[in-house]
């Protein structure tokens, strides 16, 4: 007991007198380090008298919580003595701006559809969300396509189960809004995520967005399709853009028409986006077939509508001078730090 007495007061001057944190862990190991003193003593225990043993534990617990709690208050201590030494030394302005955090930016894709929502929004236009996986029913019958029909091989179709697919154009949306609106005139827009089993290449994705475009009403005529695509289009790539209207063909509307643009890439002159035409398609249009009126629940006599589709990555490609599709979806940051602040 009396050593254990010469331990208690050599720690705590020893203690006292140090004055960084080398010193601290030195002090630590040579009293309650593995091999330090008082660890040796509490292991010497086993060697006393029976009737020894329990005061000398205690007495030796005693003084670990006490070396413990010491070292402690004057790790803290030495801790901000080492933090005022180093603030001095070092002078640090703790008045200056922290570092700003790097962030990531808009996906193209993303930032176009913003813009394509932006303006339709000014003509009017609401946007109306449609599911990725849809029926038959949905995907093709109902939009003028019964089974073993033709048109149906112009779409490469990811097949589900014999009845469910994977959306191969937002076109379906067209039912959904309907039946939601009906009877009442609707003017609404359908973005979102198309899949076609096609040949991946420059110009084709298998996975892809478009944007739909469906106005029901009394009265409306093919004018006010060539109306809204150009008013898009001067909004979209400038004022002075030039429209084209070619006839085309879809299952679903009737009259058709394919929707051309001046290149805004070479002003008409020809090159490899245009494939030299001088002439870029930016969508699909025509009014709305009868019997996808009449499926959608409105009377196609007292009722007319147009729809359009467009493919979302062709109109960023036109608008940032893209050739290639698949840049938008290989993650090459030297791509995206084209358009904003990336890591």
């Amino acid at each position: 007991m009396a050593n254990l007495e010469d331990v208690q007061r050599r720690a705590l001057a020893e203690l006292a007198s140090a004055a960084d944190s080398e010193q601290l862990e030195a002090w630590r190991q040579k009293y309650l380090g593995r091999r330090g003193e008082l660890t040796l003593y509490m292991r010497s225990i086993g060697g006393l008298p029976a009737e020894e043993r329990p005061a000398a534990g205690e007495a030796g617990n005693n003084l670990r919580r006490l070396l413990e709690q010491s070292f402690a208050e004057r790790q803290e201590s030495v801790r901000q003595m080492e933090l005022a030494r180093s603030l001095q030394a070092e002078a640090i302005d703790v008045t200056l701006p922290g570092r700003r955090p790097v962030v990531g930016s808009i996906h193209p894709i993303t930032e176009t559809l913003r813009r394509i929502r932006d303006v339709f929004a000014q003509l009017g236009f609401e946007v109306f969300r449609s599911r990725e996986v849809e029926t038959d029913l949905y995907n093709f019958e109902l939009l003028n396509m019964p089974p073993h029909h033709p048109a149906r091989d112009m779409w490469d179709t990811f097949y589900i189960s014999e009845n469910v697919v994977l959306r191969t154009h937002t076109s379906p949306g067209q039912i959904h809004a309907m039946r939601a609106y009906c009877p009442e005139p609707i003017r609404v827009i359908l973005p979102g995520k198309c899949y076609r089993y096609e040949q991946v290449t420059a110009r084709h994705e298998s996975e892809f967005h478009q944007v739909e475009g469906l106005a029901v009403g009394h009265n409306i005529t093919l004018a006010d399709l060539k109306g809204t695509m150009t008013a898009f289009a001067k909004q979209m790539f400038g004022q002075e853009r030039t429209m084209r209207f070619r006839g085309g063909y879809f299952p679903f509307t009737e009259p058709s028409v394919e929707v051309d643009m001046d290149c805004a890439l070479c002003h008409g002159k020809g090159c490899r986006v245009c494939k030299n035409t001088g002439w870029v398609e930016i969508a699909g249009a025509g009014m709305v077939h009868p019997n996808v009126l009449r499926n959608g629940g409105y009377d196609p006599v007292a009722f007319s509508g147009f729809a359009f589709g467009m493919g979302v990555e062709r109109v960023a490609m036109l608008l940032h001078g893209i050739e290639d599709i698949r840049s938008f979806f290989t993650n090459d940051l030297r791509f995206l730090r084209q358009f904003g602040q990336l890591l």
